[in-house]
Formats: C-alpha cells, sequence, structure tokens
C-alpha cells in the first residue's frame, strides 16, 4: 500500500480522565467513519494538569494503566492504527515517564517511545515550567513499522532538536509524528516554522495533532494540529477548538521528493568546531 489516510486529532484535555477518554473515543470513532486508517492523538491525552502533583497522583503504570487498555479496546474496535500522542506512566515513587505508544488494529503495542528532551524553560510571560522535576527523560529514538512505511516518533519540545528528526529520517522514517501540548505562548511565534521545517529538511510527512484551549493547573496550549507533506505544504490544519484534521498520505510522494532532492544522502561526518 503506497496511500492511507491519516487523522490528527485536537483535544481539549483536562484532569479528568473519564471525561478525557470519553473525548477521545468519540473523535477516534468519527475519525474512522472518515476513512482514517492512522488516528494520532496529541500528547498528554488522557489526562494534563498543570499540577506535577495531580499528574503523578493520576498516573499508574503501565500494567493495567487505564487508558492504555481503553485505546488497545478502541484500536481493536475500529481496525485502525492508533498512535496515543503520550500518556504519563509512573516508572517509580517520584517520577514518571511521557510515554507516547503506536498500537496495531488488533489492539496490540507495536512500539513505544519515552520523550527524550524535557521542557525545562521560562516563557516569556516569566512562567518556568520544569518538565525535569517530575519526567524520567528517554534515551532511545523509535522508527516503528507500519503497513505504509517506517514512522519515527517524537513528543512535542523534541521538536526543537533537528538532530532527533534527522536520526529518524537516516534510519528510514517516512512519517514522523509530532503529537503536542505545544504552549500557546511559544506556539504563536514558532509552532508552524519548526514543523514545516522538519518536514523540508527530513522530506518527510510531519503529523502533528495538539492539545487545544485551557486546562487545570495555569497550562494555555496553542492548537493548530497540522499535518504537513514532504515539500513543506500545509495539507491539513485545525485552529484553537477541538477537531480532527484529515489528509491522503502518499508514500509515492516522499520517494519523489527524496529522489529530487536526495540531502538526506548528501549527509557527511564532519569535525565540530573548536572549543
Amino acid at each position: 500500500m503506497t496511500a492511507f489516510k491519516a487523522a490528527c486529532v485536537q483535544l481539549n484535555s483536562g484532569s479528568d480522565m473519564a471525561a478525557n477518554l470519553l473525548a477521545a473515543e468519540t473523535a477516534i470513532v468519527s475519525a474512522a467513519a472518515s476513512g482514517a486508517e492512522l488516528i494520532l492523538l496529541p500528547e498528554y491525552a488522557a489526562l494534563l494538569d498543570g499540577s506535577g502533583r495531580v499528574m503523578r497522583d493520576n498516573s499508574p503504570p503501565e500494567a493495567g494503566h487505564p487508558a492504555l487498555e481503553k485505546f488497545r479496546a478502541l484500536a481493536q474496535q475500529t481496525k485502525t492504527w492508533l498512535l496515543v500522542g503520550s500518556l504519563t506512566i509512573k516508572v517509580d515513587a517520584e517520577r514518571m515517564a511521557n510515554r507516547s505508544y503506536l498500537l496495531s488494529p488488533d489492539g496490540a503495542i507495536a512500539a513505544h517511545y519515552d520523550k527524550i528532551h524535557m521542557f525545562d524553560v521560562t516563557l516569556p510571560s516569566g512562567k518556568v515550567i520544569r518538565e525535569s522535576s517530575a519526567y524520567q527523560p528517554g534515551d532511545r529514538a523509535v522508527v516503528a513499522a507500519t503497513p505504509w512505511g517506517p514512522l519515527g516518533m517524537t513528543i512535542c519540545y523534541d521538536l526543537r532538536f533537528p538532530q532527533l528528526f534527522r536520526a529518524l529520517a537516516q534510519a528510514g522514517a517516512l512519517f514522523i509524528a509530532v503529537p503536542s501540548s505545544f504552549q500557546r505562548e511559544t506556539g504563536v511565534a514558532h509552532w508552524h516554522s519548526l514543523l514545516r521545517a522538519r518536514a523540508i529538511e527530513n522530506l518527510s510527512y510531519v503529523l502533528a495533532p495538539a492539545m487545544c484551549g485551557d486546562h487545570p493547573g495555569n497550562r494555555m496550549t496553542y492548537g493548530h494540529s497540522l499535518i504537513i507533506d514532504p515539500w513543506g505544504r500545509i495539507v491539513a490544519e485545525l485552529g484553537a477548538e477541538p477537531g480532527i484534521a484529515i489528509a491522503d498520505i502518499n508514500v509515492d510522494e516522499v520517494l519523489k521528493v527524496r529522489g529530487m532532492l536526495p540531502s538526506i544522502e548528501h549527509d557527511r561526518a564532519f569535525t565540530g568546531p573548536a572549543a
């Protein structure tokens, strides 16, 4: 198969996991009914609260995690490939993993990826976020097999680290997922530019489902879920409200662009600048 429909689901999740899962379920079923074969959810799909304590208190271990079990059942029910942008998974008494899952149509976990880059920043408003205080960073890049070709897995802040995306492309990724809960302050300035740059640099489709709206704990996200083709064109986009962005994804388009501009093949090792 060289073509398929992908859907990026945009959510406004909060601290009520049951309500969040119901909203996600409704969107997944709708996307599948529209013909989507790969459905992608944003970062923090089942729970989003600005309080690290709230997130820790509501993040069970992977085994028996209610949101993961729900999404596995939905993948099986809809017979779709389902990328759960991320769930917060308890890894010890104090820390969580921010973990993305790719689920196959039989409900199996085909791949998972732990967010590598921690969002430790001071926003223009002065708001301080220290993701590393609550989360354990991952240390492994992941390219997952799908029926249409390899899918590179990233999460949100990873977007600012082009070396990760290049490694995924060098490993064969034709499509790269960027599920996010991008902050509104930085999203308005950088979201579109960074996503288009990653698509252009790596001659890959970029699939970026996003959180939107206001969330408990003084968290505000930008929305604007995007699907971008390997030429850097935006082929589907949402605004600031929940919704579903659907687009046709064509493997031949990736191969065509990479044939014209084989920059991935032109990478060369080099010695870094002197310290």
